[in-house]
């Protein structure tokens, strides 16, 4: 920030920025897309998804995502089944739904509903909600991290050896 105007302007887009993310934790089962969190933040959709992803660390969408698979993950502690599961969190695809659910928490939502999870009952739902958020890890290659590159959620690749 070089002068106050500038960061001024900061505050008030991460207020804005804010405001999205509290309407994509209030409305995570709505059919939310960039244009409408946009909308929440008073920004353009092009603009909104740089300053949410330069805040955040993530997309809109992928941030939205991560919160329905949060909420999945609770329904599917509780027995519902998995369809019911993918229309309540306001996915409308099924096959996406598995597959972005596979992707980040590393199992089906299948097996993760088979799952013995008496041993979570115990524990308060705050201390529940931070334990199983899911994470996205960064990939490892030969036991070693490999940084992600900033620009996708991809990991980014091990050079060549050419022998």
């Amino acid at each position: 920030m070089t002068n106050r105007a500038d960061f001024a302007q900061h505050l008030s887009d991460l207020a804005h920025l804010r405001r999205a993310r509290d309407l994509m934790d209030r409305d995570y089962a709505e059919p939310l897309d960039v244009p409408a969190m946009a909308r929440a933040a008073l920004m353009s959709p092009a603009h909104f998804s740089r300053k949410f992803r330069a805040a955040y660390g993530e997309t809109p969408y992928a941030y939205l995502m991560t919160r329905r698979i949060e909420r999945a993950k609770a329904f599917l502690r509780q027995g519902m089944s998995v369809t019911d599961t993918c229309f309540a969190v306001g996915c409308t695809s099924l096959g996406s739904f598995s597959s972005r659910f596979t992707e980040i928490v590393g199992e089906t939502p299948s097996q993760y509903r088979a799952r013995d999870h008496s041993h979570s009952e115990v524990v308060p739902a705050c201390v529940s909600k931070v334990a199983t958020r899911p994470r996205r890890n960064p990939a490892t290659v030969a036991g070693a991290d490999v940084e992600q590159d900033r620009r996708s959620t991809r990991p980014a690749r091990p050079p060549r050896v050419v022998a």
